[in-house]
């Protein structure tokens, strides 16, 4: 039976309405991860929505036989950027990712209400601060039970990155540390012999006794690209010198046998500490004080005006007052800029 005008206006009427409920309902649904926390570089489509309860979604990959890879970037971060461009530009890698893991992103200042393995709630800044990441972009990697067995606290190029992901989704932890997985499966055309500064100092002056300078160890490897660029770059640069000399600098080849003495006195091999210390990656720095306690790292690919912030940041001792190395540089970035000089973050 046909409707009368009238009837077909109010069944029309409700359509709308209905209509408007779902748009409604849609706009304040429960925030989706990539809606919720804008970053400058776009997260590929491909990571996942979540609620960031990783209890569910280390249980969820499990399930499908993934494990789960945590991303945690800023705006701004040229190195986030990097990862976006270099790394999750390569279709290998991609497919590579998407293979093994479940992807989900994090913003280092976000403030989306979180849920870690452990049960405890906590936004994403505060989980970041508890899971100290002082680093962009961090990448975290958990096992089936929730426990990191990977941890990438900066940038990492593509073949080296493609390494870990090939370590952690073949679970390879339980068999051989990382560094012994990438010596083998992700060396790189680069020198064949270790670079040497006129300011680097014998292993003997490695212990600290009260009043010392800081210390600060460099872990380097031959075949290194990214040492290589180090030595060419970033140790010819007068800022980036103007912070080194501030310190007693010591190089460590990775792997190396040889006896050396740490900081806080204790006799070892170089490879033992590596190992103990958790290096793998090069060129890695660890900072250490007077009293032979580490303060602080450098563990993945940096530009020189952030290699030579670290070491600014360790030299000035703010890392007493700001464990927040991102909040501090900032701060420093502005200074300088106020005070005329130029600053570019990937120079």
């Amino acid at each position: 039976m046909a409707l009368r005008p009238f009837d077909a206006l109010i069944n029309a009427r409700i359509a709308a309405m209905a209509a408007l409920v779902v748009m409604l309902a849609a706009a304040i649904a429960p925030a989706r991860a990539q809606e919720a926390s804008p970053h400058a570089i776009d997260i590929p489509p491909w990571f996942a929505q979540s609620f960031l309860d990783f209890r569910e979604e280390v249980a969820d990959a499990a399930r499908d036989g993934k494990r789960v890879m945590i991303y945690v970037g800023q705006d701004g971060c040229p190195y986030c950027r990097k990862l976006m461009t270099a790394n999750f530009s390569q279709r290998d890698t991609v497919a590579k990712t998407r293979a093994g893991f479940v992807a989900i992103a994090l913003n280092l200042w976000g403030d989306r209400e979180t849920t870690w393995v452990d049960g405890r709630t906590a936004s994403e800044k505060e989980l970041a601060r508890r899971l100290e990441v002082q680093f962009t972009p961090t990448l975290l990697f958990l096992d089936e039970r929730g426990q990191v067995v990977a941890r990438l606290d900066g940038y990492w190029p593509p073949q080296r990155f493609d390494a870990v992901l090939d370590y952690v989704a073949s679970k390879r932890e339980k068999t051989e540390p990382l560094t012994d997985w990438l010596a083998r499966n992700a060396r790189e055309a680069a020198s064949p012999k270790l670079h040497d500064e006129a300011f680097f100092l014998p292993p003997d002056a490695m212990p600290r006794r009260k009043g010392s300078r800081p210390l600060a160890v460099l872990f380097e490897t031959t075949d290194c690209t990214a040492c290589d660029e180090l030595h060419r770059e970033a140790f010819r640069r007068a800022d980036v010198l103007a912070q080194v000399a501030r310190f007693d600098v010591v190089r460590l080849p990775l792997g190396a046998s040889m006896p050396i003495v740490t900081p806080d006195g204790r006799a070892t091999t170089a490879h033992a500490w590596a190992r103990e210390l958790g290096i793998a990656y090069t060129p890695s720095v660890v900072f250490f004080d007077d009293a032979g306690v580490e303060v602080f790292r450098i563990g993945a690919y940096l530009r020189p005006f952030h290699f030579a912030s670290s070491f600014a940041y360790v030299a000035d001792g703010a890392y007493r007052t700001d464990p927040s190395f991102q909040r501090w540089l900032q701060a420093r970035a502005e200074r300088m800029r106020a005070r005329g000089e130029r600053v570019d973050l990937w120079e």
